[in-house]
């Protein structure tokens, strides 16, 4: 018998799973070729899942359910928000670009996309390596449907072939790691996991063997180099839209993996796995920022513009223990969850913007498409370009902020090569301005390729607008964000 403090635990996934179903079901009698019924319902669904979560969150209580295999916390409660609310505001941006290209024949865009969804929050709420594994396979499997989902386009087809082989090769990695660490501890739950380890009774050689394999699995579901092949060929490839979906709402499933493996079951391996992320994290600023510079294609560029993002977030990561001991670990941690939350906020916005242009009958792909927008839509332009600077790093947008609080978790190490890690990231960020800032000359300097003016329905229009001022306040103000992050990483090490 199921004990109610369980069913607690999942009940946002179980509204989920059930809303999803339903609205599958309904679909069937959709005749609108926009889905309209079926895209307002999805929408509503999601809302109410986001004041589900964002609720669990608040209360801050941390509970175990089904024999310790599923946890609620509030970093997990909040992650799931944020997720949720990023796939709305993508379903809001991509609707028209699906519905102008066939691709809302069905609703499976909808269905599949929170099936999506309901992989991100399996992923989140693990406390057992089973658990989160079925969860990543969930959301890999969505995705690659998503992809996809043009069946009449040749260039998606392909992209979804090199997602498939290479997400396969990713998984095989993270679950023959994660048998390994079963191996070695004999348990599956993360909490026993982290004492058999504390406990210096097993075979070191054995864990950091395991350790090696997840390392690489996780990487790869972040996009860090140089487990970053399918990044830019993804991005490129696959529909726009679809390109949203797998660029934003899974980056923050991705880090709370990390959190849940590395940080929860594997603290006692901190100074292995941190020096892999550190390499990682290198590795990725450098590869991201010098390929950007070399695209054309505005995907490709925010492709590679994620590999060194992630590589960016990875860097915080690393800060959070030395000198054998964890004081740092809060200030590191949160600083990463604030950085990703907020990287996902600025990727909408851009991407919105490409979405938003693609309708006009073209798609909107090269950064010579851009040409003189601020002189045909200057609120659209003032977007994108504040997604640029913020990307970039530069005051007083929220992107500044999260690399000056990685940054400072970094220094506040107090070792020198974290210092050294800071100064190279600072480097890294300078020559990754150049690319950023390019796209902004582009949109304010050069002549417009078309007369045509850009319109948008209420509804992109409405979202987009506050996509950007959200982008600017977090900025000028990001001590509320900060805070809610801090608090939910703390509760998390806490248990």
């Amino acid at each position: 018998m199921i004990d109610k403090l369980s069913w607690m635990t999942i009940y946002p996934e179980a509204v989920l799973l059930v809303a999803t179903c339903i609205i599958a079901l309904l679909d069937l009698s959709t005749t609108s070729p926009r889905r309209t019924a079926t895209y307002i319902l999805t929408l509503m669904t999601l809302a109410v899942v986001a004041v589900l979560c964002g609720f669990n969150a608040s209360t801050g209580k941390t509970i175990y359910g089904f024999g310790g295999m599923v946890v609620s916390d509030p970093m997990g409660n909040w992650l799931k928000c944020f997720a949720t609310v990023a796939l709305m505001v993508t379903l809001v941006y991509g609707r028209p670009y699906a519905a102008d290209r066939g691709m809302l024949r069905g609703g499976e865009m909808f269905t599949i996309s929170m099936l999506s969804l309901l992989g991100m929050f399996v992923m989140i709420s693990g406390s057992n390596f089973l658990v989160i594994y079925l969860g990543l396979e969930l959301l890999t499997l969505s995705s690659y449907a998503l992809v996809a989902l043009r069946r009449d386009n040749a260039v998606a087809s392909e992209a979804a072939m090199k997602y498939f082989v290479l997400g396969a090769m990713a998984s095989g990695f993270l679950l023959y790691g994660l048998s390994m660490m079963y191996g070695a501890t004999g348990s599956l739950d993360i909490n026993e996991v982290f004492k058999a380890i504390a406990s210096r009774k097993v075979n070191h050689q054995v864990l950091v063997f395991g350790l090696v394999f997840i390392v690489a699995g996780l990487a790869f579901k972040v996009g860090a180099a140089p487990f970053h092949m399918w990044v830019p060929d993804v991005y490129q490839g696959a529909p726009t839209a679809v390109t949203l979906m797998i660029g934003a709402a899974p980056e923050l499933a991705a880090f709370a993996i990390i959190i849940r493996l590395l940080v929860e079951g594997l603290l006692p391996l901190a100074i292995d796995w941190q020096q892999m992320l550190a390499l990682l994290a290198i590795a990725s600023l450098l590869v991201g920022n010098l390929a950007a510079i070399a695209q054309t294609n505005l995907k490709r560029m925010l492709a590679y513009s994620t590999i060194a993002q992630m590589g960016f977030m990875l860097l915080g990561l690393v800060a959070g223990v030395g000198n054998d001991t964890t004081y740092n670990a809060q200030f590191a941690y949160s600083a990463s969850m604030f950085y990703i939350v907020t990287y996902v906020l600025t990727t909408l916005a851009s991407f919105g913007i490409i979405l938003l242009l693609a309708r006009e009958g073209f798609e909107s792909e090269e950064i010579t498409d851009l040409a003189g927008l601020n002189q045909r839509s200057p609120l659209y332009a003032g977007v994108m370009a504040v997604a640029m600077f913020s990307l970039a790093g530069v005051p007083p947008l929220v992107g500044f902020y999260a690399k000056l609080a990685v940054l400072q978790a970094l220094i506040a190490s107090g070792q020198g090569m974290y210092i050294a890690l800071a100064v190279f990231a600072v480097v890294m960020s300078l020559i990754g301005a150049f690319y950023y800032l390019r796209v902004v000359k582009v949109m304010y300097f050069d002549a417009p390729v078309t007369a045509t003016t850009v319109s948008a329905p209420l509804d992109v229009r409405t979202v987009l607008t506050l996509n950007g001022a959200l982008i600017l306040i977090l900025g000028i103000l990001p001590g509320g964000l900060m805070t809610l992050c801090a608090q939910a990483i703390v509760a998390t090490l806490a248990t």
